[in-house]
């Protein structure tokens, strides 16, 4: 696969003017990225802006905490994909992760799942504030939830993806479905480690830095 096309490129920030949304797109077309991933507000805009290319739309929902109702996140889910986004990162809710409640886990992925079809949905689950075993209950309610990836971090919490991370994720759910290293990726050695370590996607705000053009 093309190194373009593990690159998800990111732009979630509170201040991201349409401007920025626009230029993002003309660098994930540009440069190839596999997708764009954005907030909500922006799916329709990046739909219409990348028209005729195959850069995906990657939207986030129940961002960056997680602590929404299923119901909420539900709702916001089957939206973004009638907006037209192609690919769903949501957040698990960490705090029922850490009461060890895994049934309630497992249960608002597999609705998030159920609700948006044939898209791809990638869980967040915040490596930066779980503890190992944590990590490891995660990734079961991924799998467990029918989900397509386990994504390490939101980029906006007290860290994001780590070496060690990637490959605990890696190691846990084997071929049962992908991993996503996202938050602090803007090295070209970070970005070529997290892939070997096992990464299948990489979310970065730094895509342009860290490969050429054609890579």
């Amino acid at each position: 696969m093309k190194l373009s096309k593990y690159i998800d490129h990111t732009l979630l920030k509170a201040d991201a003017s349409l401007s920025a949304i626009e230029k993002l797109c003309d660098e994930a077309m540009e440069y190839d990225f596999k997708s764009v991933c954005v907030n909500t507000c922006n799916i329709e805009f990046c739909k219409k802006k990348l028209q005729g290319s195959d850069v995906l739309v990657c939207c986030v929902i129940g961002f960056p905490l997680g602590a929404m109702s299923t119901e909420a996140k539900v709702f916001e889910a089957k939206d973004a994909v009638l907006k037209g986004a192609d690919e769903v990162d949501m957040v698990l809710n960490i705090g029922r992760l850490k009461d060890n409640d895994l049934d309630y886990v497992t249960n608002e992925i597999k609705a998030i799942k159920e609700a948006i079809g044939d898209k791809t949905l990638k869980v967040i689950i915040e490596t930066c504030l779980l503890t190992d075993e944590e990590k490891v209950n995660a990734c079961k309610c991924v799998l467990a939830g029918k989900a397509d990836f386990v994504k390490t971090s939101t980029g906006f919490s007290t860290h994001g993806a780590t070496f060690e991370d990637v490959a605990l994720l890696r190691k846990t759910v084997g071929d049962g479905c992908f991993v996503k290293a996202a938050g602090g990726v803007r090295s070209r050695e970070d970005f070529e480690k997290m892939i070997e370590l096992g990464a299948d996607r990489i979310g970065t705000s730094s895509g342009t830095k860290l490969i050429a053009k054609g890579e």
